[in-house]
């Protein structure tokens, strides 16, 4: 598929979500990647680097846009976003702060990019686990995955700037193997705590398409089709989800993509969702209409 030029400045372009607000270090995808390895950890990933997360840290994944990490990343330690970091200096999120922030950089770096929500094959054997990644613009080879989460503990056999569409599949992708009985839903989700279904995977192809759109959520945020785990769809709500699905295959083109968000009510992203957090609930959040300087 033929990209524009007016579709990769708009992923040059920061969201509201992705600004930084604020001066980041440029470089290479394999530049940016290393620098959000050595400044974020997962929250449920500190006993790899033999590191316990106070409990009292455990919703610094809720702070959502880039320039709140950044800020809390600058309170924590004085050291530089170019420096190596102890795993109690970084910022404690979840796989999309990982996606976003590598995103924020590659951004202002000036290399088109985009968060991709969807599932990876490579954390759990046999089982497509939720995830998130970043998709950035290579000039000679097209759109390419990349996961700045990955440290060296997971042998995965591929370089984690060039993930295998096999290996992830986008949430489009998901569901088309889902709609096709070509795959078990219930190996989509999040294993470890029992979430899985074709309704896990429904709720991720509306926050790819908003991802998409520059939109870049959290995982746990719903409105629309997403907020309605139980839900029965209509032959028109099945269809238009299909139709969903095969754009965020293609990853394009941007025009389609942002008529399907902004027209269609069960998929476009309103200014306050739903957010079921892990540890605090759910709760009611109103999304910033600008970046806060």
């Amino acid at each position: 598929m033929t990209v524009s030029a007016d579709e990769l400045d708009f992923y040059r372009t920061q969201s509201v979500f992705s600004d930084p607000c604020s001066t980041v270090p440029a470089g290479t995808a394999r530049e940016l990647a290393a620098l959000v390895r050595n400044v974020l950890i997962h929250r449920e990933e500190g006993a790899l680097f033999g590191f316990t997360l106070p409990e009292d840290r455990r919703d610094e994944a809720e702070t959502r846009y880039a320039a709140d990490i950044l800020g809390v990343l600058r309170a924590r330690s004085p050291r530089p976003l170019t420096g190596a970091r102890a795993p109690e200096e970084r910022f404690a999120g979840t796989c999309r702060d990982f996606a976003l922030l590598l995103c924020t950089l590659l951004r202002a770096s000036g290399i088109p990019a985009r968060v991709r929500c969807g599932f990876a094959a490579y954390f759990a054997p046999g089982a497509f686990e939720d995830h998130w990644v970043t998709e950035y613009w290579d000039g000679g080879r097209g759109w390419r995955l990349a996961d700045p989460q990955l440290p060296g503990v997971y042998d995965t056999g591929f370089d984690p700037l060039d993930v295998p569409r096999d290996q992830f599949l986008v949430a489009g992708e998901a569901w088309r193997r889902i709609r096709r009985e070509e795959a078990d839903p219930g190996t989509f989700g999040v294993q470890v705590i029992g979430l899985s279904g074709a309704w896990f995977v429904r709720s991720d192809v509306v926050r790819d398409l908003a991802a998409l759109c520059r939109v870049e959520v959290l995982p746990w945020d719903a409105w629309g089709l997403t907020d309605q785990p139980e839900l029965v769809l209509s032959k028109e709500e099945l269809t238009l989800l299909d139709t969903v699905a095969e754009a965020e295959v293609r990853g394009g083109p941007l025009t389609g993509l942002l008529e399907l968000h902004e027209r269609n009510a069960g998929l476009r992203t309103p200014a306050e969702i739903t957010s079921h957090t892990t540890y605090g609930g759910v709760r009611k959040v109103s999304l910033r209409s600008s970046p806060r300087v």
